[in-house]
């Protein structure tokens, strides 16, 4: 582990020079993991100072809420439509579930260390503990199962239906797929120079971005797990999400202060490009409306717009 380079990380935005499209509004200080919920219509933000899950009203931008967390979460996902959120709290070594009414939910559970990634799956929920290495899996509220992985995996995507997931390792900069029951590994492939994060649509592909190399990679899962495409990003490329009920990919360039949009199938190319927040870190879409949105970091902000 110690012969391998760093983990890639987001690169600083520079000074804003152009003004971020859509409406921006103030949640708090340090805004990164973000997630949007279809069924209620709010959107969730992680906030760093102090650590805490905003609730936020996705037509107004108005917050309704802030949830304490016992440490800040880099990354949100859902346990599905209507809630509750999935909270890894990096430094407490916890997932935390909020409820959308902004209430903690039942399961608070130890898990490993640093918990950057989180992702539902069937039957439960797994957890990609970044400085541990590991990959739990969290049923009724314990730790069912934990398996080694790839050194620091950043970045966790279900697919065919929660029965497999995707895990991207950050420091070894490899993609593989798990079983997620059984946590048992099913391939493993590399993937580019500094890749940080990925998305998968349920059947068919996964995308990664890959940072450092300043580009998207799409990988096809059948007949076997392989890189069938590199698309050049430049802007490091950091943040993604996929909106599969229009089959779209939305990906950050912190270096340029941009959001572009890609069609999500196996030749994807920039469609549009819109200035963003500064340190647009991290974006997340309401399947139902279409409506995406950008946490920034450097301003404690996120921005809405309707593509």
């Amino acid at each position: 582990m110690h012969d391998l380079p760093p983990a890639a990380e987001p690169p600083r935005s520079p000074p804003a020079t152009a003004t971020p499209v859509g409406v921006v509004t103030a949640v708090g200080a340090g805004p990164e993991g973000v997630v949007a919920d279809p069924a209620t219509g709010l959107v969730a933000v992680g906030l760093r100072d102090p650590a805490a899950l905003a609730l936020v009203d996705g037509a107004s931008g108005r917050v309704r809420r802030r949830v304490a967390l016992p440490g800040a979460a880099r990354h949100l996902a859902l346990a599905r439509p209507g809630g509750p959120v999935l909270a890894p709290a990096e430094p407490a070594g916890r997932l935390v579930e909020v409820t959308l009414r902004g209430e903690r939910a039942e399961h608070d559970v130890r898990v490993g260390l640093q918990p950057h990634d989180a992702a539902p799956v069937a039957g439960g929920v797994v957890v990609a503990n970044e400085r541990a290495n590991t990959l739990s899996l969290i049923r009724g509220g314990r730790v069912a199962a934990s398996v080694r992985v790839a050194t620091q995996p950043g970045g966790v995507a279900p697919l065919d239906g929660g029965a497999r997931v995707a895990v991207v390792s950050v420091r070894e900069r490899v993609l593989e797929l798990y079983d997620a029951r059984s946590l048992r590994r099913l391939a493993r492939v590399p993937a580019g120079v500094g890749p940080t994060h990925v998305t998968c649509l349920d059947q068919g592909r996964c995308y990664v971005v890959d940072t450092q190399g300043g580009a998207l990679l799409v990988f096809s899962l059948r007949p076997r797990l392989e890189l069938v495409r590199r698309v050049f990003l430049p802007g490091g490329p950091y943040g993604i999400a996929l909106d599969a009920a229009r089959r779209r990919l939305y990906v950050t360039l912190p270096a340029r202060n941009e959001l572009v949009e890609l069609p999500a199938h196996g030749r994807p190319h920039v469609l549009r490009r819109w200035p963003a927040v500064r340190q647009p870190d991290s974006v997340a879409v309401d399947e139902r409306t279409g409506r995406v949105f950008v946490t920034g970091r450097a301003d404690g902000v996120l921005q809405r717009l309707t593509p």
